[in-house]
């Protein structure tokens, strides 16, 4: 029975075990048994179809025939050869004028040598003498060297001169006392206001009542803030003008000053007083 079940592949003697005692020509038997087999064929067959299909655009291409690519020639070029005239090389070249020649002054700088107890020498030569002079070797006697100087062209641009700063003068104010408005003074309180407290601190104790009727016109000026100034009675009684004045100067309050052209001005302002005793 060893013998019997000894086979070289493990798979083979399994399915010897499972199919024991059964019928193997049943399919499963047979394709267990030679799977190997089919799947190898299966294998070679696949890269056989890849390699063909691969090799299926070469193989089409060998047959066809490739016409020769036909370049046409370019044309040919012609070289004019003919001789062209060169100007002469001494002809071409700029010619420079050589300067005159010139003694030109210069001064030979004798500068000795720095050493111990040093000989007598010949003294440095003097910067002075270097002022109108180039350097050189020896002292040659000979028009002072020149120098070619050109002052740069400054284009001239005409000055601006600005204009001087408008001054805004300031208007000098009228301080004159005007005898035509447009509107007169009045009293703070109205002209009747202003006439009844001057009657009432009329002080009439020291006069004599013989004469009757005492009269004044008192003259003031009104000023701009309202105040009243330059007062002045004139009537026949002395007393009587100046009662008046005292009067007119006590009594409280201000003017509203007189205007011209919508601005307040100066004016003057008449104020009679009349009197009348039994």
């Amino acid at each position: 029975m060893k013998e019997l079940f000894k086979f070289t592949n493990e798979n083979a003697q399994l399915d010897e075990i499972i199919f024991q005692n059964r019928n193997k020509s049943y399919g499963a038997y047979v394709l267990r048994h030679e799977y190997q087999k089919d799947l190898t064929k299966a294998l070679f067959l696949g890269i056989s179809i890849f390699v063909g299909i691969a090799a299926t655009p070469f193989i089409i291409n060998s047959f066809k025939t490739v016409e020769p690519t036909t370049i046409p020639a370019p044309d040919r070029v012609k070289i004019d050869l003919t001789k062209v005239d060169v100007p002469d090389k001494k002809d071409s070249e700029p010619v420079y004028a050589s300067p005159p020649k010139t003694n030109i002054n210069t001064v030979m700088l004798n500068i000795p040598t720095p050493s111990h107890n040093p000989p007598v020498e010949t003294p440095a030569t003097p910067l002075s003498k270097t002022v109108d002079a180039q350097i050189g070797v020896e002292d040659i006697a000979g028009q002072p060297p020149t120098v070619a100087y050109q002052p740069p062209v400054i284009n001239s641009v005409p000055s601006v001169v600005p204009a001087p700063p408008t001054v805004m003068q300031t208007p000098k104010e009228d301080n004159s006392v005007r005898t035509t408005v447009d509107v007169e003074a009045t009293y703070n309180g109205g002209i009747d206001d202003f006439r009844n407290k001057v009657m009432s601190n009329f002080d009439t104790s020291d006069f004599d009542y013989s004469d009757g009727v005492l009269s004044t016109t008192v003259t003031f000026i009104v000023e701009k803030d309202g105040n009243i100034s330059q007062l002045t009675a004139k009537g026949k009684d002395a007393s009587f003008n100046k009662e008046a004045e005292r009067t007119i100067r006590s009594v409280k309050g201000k003017w509203i000053p007189a205007k011209v052209n919508g601005q307040p001005v100066r004016s003057y302002f008449n104020f009679p007083i009349t009197m009348k005793f039994q």
